[in-house]
């Protein structure tokens, strides 16, 4: 049982520009179904080759994190509450619970790793399919 990288997160205080500046460079796409705007406050973008995604984060504090980029996991096989439990039995630190912030079956779970390093746990993809929302 494991998890996998399903993007990698950048807290920034401009999600749109940085994501198009971003995807420019990089030559990602956004999501034609749903595409980043002006405003948006969560801007993904994506390779096509390889699907490795990019999330910018707007942070609305003046200043920044110091760590401002991290992972978010998604369970392979069990559920997101086993694996926040099986990751604090092997040394994270649980740094916020953000399960059901957008009602029942949503939300991701804050860790860090025995050096501090901030990672998110989100749902399994079963668990995705199930829940009304598909906020994580």
């Amino acid at each position: 049982m494991s998890v996998f990288v399903s993007h990698t997160s950048i807290d920034c205080h401009d999600a749109y520009a940085l994501s198009e500046w971003w995807r420019d460079i990089l030559e990602y796409e956004m999501d034609p179904e749903d595409p980043n705007l002006p405003g948006h406050e969560e801007c993904a973008i994506q390779d096509p080759a390889t699907g490795h995604t990019l999330l910018f984060l707007e942070v609305h504090d003046e200043e920044l994190p110091a760590k401002r980029i991290h992972f978010d996991v998604r369970p392979r096989e069990r559920t997101q509450d086993d694996e926040v439990a099986w990751a604090l039995s092997q040394g994270a630190t649980q740094v916020a619970d953000h399960r059901g912030q957008y009602g029942p079956g949503t939300g991701w779970v804050i860790l860090a790793d025995p050096e501090g390093n901030q990672f998110c746990i989100l749902r399994s993809e079963g668990e995705r399919a199930t829940a009304p929302s598909s906020d994580d």
